[in-house]
């Protein structure tokens, strides 16, 4: 194994390593969720040099290839999840530590503090860590443990709070629970189908048939649970609504995206041969009515926390479009533009959240209301120009994912998706331009 191959397992290591770390000694857990962000952020660019110069490649772990061994693919969209999520870690530990800061100045106990801070600390860590094994496995069984990890990690988060959190920690609970078992009954059919786990030898064997079509679409249905498709996103609003202002920034920004990212991964990679006529349409009108029922209820939220909820499920079916978009010709043009789209709305509704939470900081609550309230200028700011970038203003990130959907719905004659993109664009305007 290579620098580049130590480096990637730094990624996923370190972090874990920190998770104890901050288990042990609470006093140093901000100084080691921000030191895992930074080094998470340092190894996601010397990757994406790495990729630049050579390619993308492989890291076999232990020295052993596949079928036997365990590989980690690290391409150019690995790298930009692995960008995303360093990036969006770092501002949501920075607003973290700066609330327990603020709290403490003010004389009173802070949510990150004690044994809830102990806590905190090791399950944000262990949660970064999951999501970096999670972009780069190459397999499909390392990939069900690696959304197992993840959903431990997110349910506690939520959960922290107590209250009306738990209420909707359980939720999500048992909505991950039945997407991981979907997921897992998929991947035991993959095998018994065709005896191998990794996702390359997957694409070099199968074949379409009922037992293959099953498991693709066990598989992606457990996915599509975790990641809030509507119509499986019956646990999202209260789960991203209720945690505190730094988790929600992370699970709408990130978690989300990464899920829909091994979505695409599968559908793009071994399962194109599966993407027929009926399977587009499934997948696109999924996308089709996220995008107008989330928005739908975005507008008709009174909290702001609530609006940037079912603005996430309602984003997500944008990135569903690109199935379609791909089965009827234009999948190059379609994958890059779901993963731009997928990459700046991470960026975007990171930042709204955040920004959402300083503003309930200073007002006491997020509930909309005729007259504003006073919060920091900085704040406002961040909400303005992510709000752009989610409406997709020129040249903002979020326009040129759409602009490439659109592209690839105008280059195939696919009319109706590139209403639904036009359609989706206003609603999000009227939403966030509303908050």
């Amino acid at each position: 194994m290579g620098s580049s191959g130590w480096i990637a397992v730094c990624a996923f290591a370190l972090p874990l390593a920190l998770a104890v770390v901050a288990f042990a000694r609470p006093r140093a857990g901000r100084l080691a969720t921000l030191t895992a962000a930074l080094a998470v952020l340092a190894a996601a660019v010397a990757l994406a040099q790495e990729v630049a110069q050579r390619g993308a490649f492989d890291v076999s772990l232990g020295g052993w290839a596949p079928p036997l061994g365990i590989a980690w693919r690290i391409d150019g969209p690995a790298v930009l999840m692995l960008l995303l999520t360093a990036v969006a870690f770092a501002a949501a530990t920075l607003y973290r530590n700066a609330e327990i800061a603020a709290a403490g100045d003010a004389g009173f106990e802070a949510p990150g503090r004690g044994e809830e801070g102990r806590l905190y600390s090791s399950l944000w860590l262990f949660l970064l860590s999951a999501l970096c094994a999670l972009i780069v496995s190459g397999d499909a069984f390392n990939l069900y443990v690696a959304l197992e990890l993840v959903a431990l990690a997110t349910v506690a988060l939520v959960a922290l709070p107590g209250g009306a959190a738990m209420r909707a920690a359980w939720t999500y609970f048992l909505a991950t629970l039945l997407g991981s078992t979907l997921f897992l009954l998929g991947v035991a059919l993959l095998y018994g189908q065709y005896g191998v786990l990794d996702l390359e030898l997957f694409a070099e064997r199968i074949e379409p048939g009922p037992a293959t079509a099953a498991a693709a679409a066990l598989t992606t249905a457990g996915l599509l649970v975790k990641a809030a498709v509507f119509p499986l996103h019956f646990w999202l609003p209260a789960a991203h609504g209720r945690a505190p202002a730094a988790v929600s920034a992370v699970l709408s920004g990130v978690v989300v995206g990464i899920v829909f990212y091994v979505v695409s991964r599968l559908w793009m990679g071994p399962f194109f041969v599966l993407l027929t006529d009926d399977a587009g349409l499934v997948l696109g009108g999924l996308g089709a009515a996220a995008v107008v029922w989330g928005g739908a209820q975005a507008l008709a939220q009174s909290r702001l926390k609530m609006v940037l909820a079912y603005s996430t499920v309602s984003q997500l079916g944008f990135a569903m479009l690109a199935f379609p978009l791909a089965q009827a010709g234009a999948p190059e043009l379609a994958f890059r533009g779901a993963l731009a789209f997928v990459v700046a709305h991470g960026v975007a509704k990171a930042a709204l959240f955040l920004a959402a939470g300083a503003v309930a900081a200073h007002a006491g609550h997020d509930r909309l209301q005729r007259r504003g309230v006073e919060a920091p200028g900085l704040a406002y700011l961040a909400f303005l120009l992510a709000a752009a970038s989610l409406i997709g203003i020129p040249p903002t990130g979020g326009f040129v994912g759409k602009w490439w959907l659109f592209g690839a719905a105008v280059a195939t004659g696919a009319w109706v998706w590139a209403g639904v993109i036009a359609l989706g664009t206003l609603m999000t305007a009227a939403y966030l331009l509303r908050a």
